[in-house]
């Protein structure tokens, strides 16, 4: 203070100041220790007041983010839903345009608020469907782009995506979802594309392997790690349009154009049963979860119900005859559900167990009770302006294992259909109460409790 004092020439304060404190040049307060200190105080002051500055916009961006967050309404947060009856309902919460051709797929991230569309433009779009907005294009592929899914080995995830270029290619979502590898091997193009879980039932696990199948009649199954085809499934006679793997991996179901769903095992690559009823081309299939044991059960006529630690003992299968038809794994139809117009292009059960909701090319989502004998009891008759290409059910992060998820038209529902018959459900936040659909209209929509 003596020092500044002196720079300002308040030379008698300055003076005033030494002889009460004391001190003297004897005890090292001389000329030069005074001009090395004369500027000091001020630094303080003018630190201090940018100190001051920074804090108050600190806490004036603070409080504007707590505001938001206050105010946001988040897809998946309203509690007066119960999430083991919620459906969908119009109109849709997101709508997201941006391809400029059909759209022919939809993923969820199994963590992150992110959902990647695939379309006949050769790209595929990744959306942020909290926000509602687009976050990356990826371009790779050289054709049309006809299904994707996220996947991949334990503690990473994975994009996969497989096209007519007659290629799967491989994006990192942790490196702005750079194609890490492409897999060459099929013929003709790859019509779906699915991560197999890996673990026993119940504590699903991601997996390092993936099937596809495609237009050359054939089912191929990866290593994601490797890039190299493990086993090619050879019994279609025709273009195969739908994979999917049950809950731990051990079946794999299919179905094309040769109307003849088979149900594969995953480790032999033997064909175990087929299933004959369907008289069109087929296009979706599905394995019921856990959780829907109880209802189809009862609609099979059983005395009793499977364990829920067993897996692959209800599918659903859908196609061009409009229909949609509920079997056993022993090969028994139990219900036929009539009311699409158009053809039906895919079906997903609830991860709560009771419902069944598919998407046809007749614009409409229909919602199918299975404690009602699989009665239609909602129908969403303006989901898109054009044909429905595809629908999907958000993982809910609370299900993930080691942050990795299985993705599949049934595999979530199947992870949280085993939490549900554990008790997780009924409101506890287990189920996300979010579904997206994609449409020859261009655009992607989600539909949110």
């Amino acid at each position: 203070m003596v020092a500044y004092l002196l720079s300002i020439g308040m030379n008698d304060t300055a003076a005033t100041l030494r002889q009460e404190a004391h001190l003297t040049e004897n005890e090292g307060f001389d000329h030069a220790t005074t001009k090395k200190y004369e500027t000091l105080l001020e630094k303080k002051w003018t630190s201090v007041v940018r100190l001051q500055k920074k804090i108050m916009d600190l806490e004036a961006k603070c409080n504007a983010l707590q505001n938001e967050v206050d105010t946001a309404t988040p897809l998946s947060s309203n509690r007066k839903i119960d999430p083991l009856t919620w459906l969908p309902k119009s109109p849709a919460r997101q709508t997201f345009a941006g391809h400029r051709q059909p759209v022919n797929a939809v993923a969820f991230h199994p963590v992150f608020s992110e959902l990647a569309s695939c379309s006949e433009d050769s790209t595929i779009r990744i959306w942020d469907y909290e926000l509602g907005e687009s976050l990356h294009t990826l371009k790779g592929h050289t054709r049309s782009v006809l299904d994707i899914d996220y996947g991949g080995p334990r503690g990473g995830t994975l994009l996969a995506s497989c096209s007519s270029d007659l290629t799967i290619k491989l994006w990192d979502p942790s490196d702005n979802y750079k194609n890490i590898r492409t897999l060459p091997g099929h013929d003709h193009s790859i019509s779906s594309i699915r991560f197999i879980p890996s673990g026993a039932a119940g504590a699903p696990l991601s997996g390092n392997l993936l099937v596809s199948a495609s237009r050359d009649q054939t089912l191929r199954i990866w290593d994601v790690t490797t890039g190299y085809c493990l086993k090619t499934l050879r019994g279609h006679t025709e273009w195969v349009r739908a994979v999917t793997p049950s809950l731990d991996g051990r079946f794999l179901l299919s179905a094309g154009n040769d109307r003849i769903p088979r149900l594969w095992d995953a480790t032999t690559g033997e064909v175990k049963i087929t299933f004959e009823g369907h008289d069109h081309f087929l296009e979706a299939v599905a394995f019921a979860p856990p959780a829907s044991y109880k209802f189809l059960s009862d609609l099979a006529g059983y005395k009793k119900s499977p364990p829920p630690s067993s897996s692959g003992e209800f599918l659903a299968t859908a196609g061009r005859d409009k229909l949609i038809k509920i079997w056993d794994n022993r090969g028994t139809c139990h219900k036929t559900l009539v009311g699409h117009d158009n053809w039906v292009k895919a079906v997903i059960f609830h991860p709560g167990g009771r419902y069944l909701l598919s998407v046809s090319e007749d614009k409409t989502i229909r919602c199918w009770d299975l404690s009602q004998e699989a009665k239609c009891v909602k129908v969403i008759a303006d989901a898109h302006e054009h044909f429905v290409t595809d629908i999907r059910w958000a993982p809910d992060m609370n299900l993930q294992v080691n942050g990795v998820a299985e993705k599949e038209n049934g595999a979530n529902s199947s992870i949280a259909g085993q939490q549900q018959d554990k008790g997780g459900g009924g409101g506890g936040g287990k189920i996300r109460c979010v579904i997206a659909t994609s449409s020859v209209d261009l655009n992607v929509r989600v539909f949110a409790g």
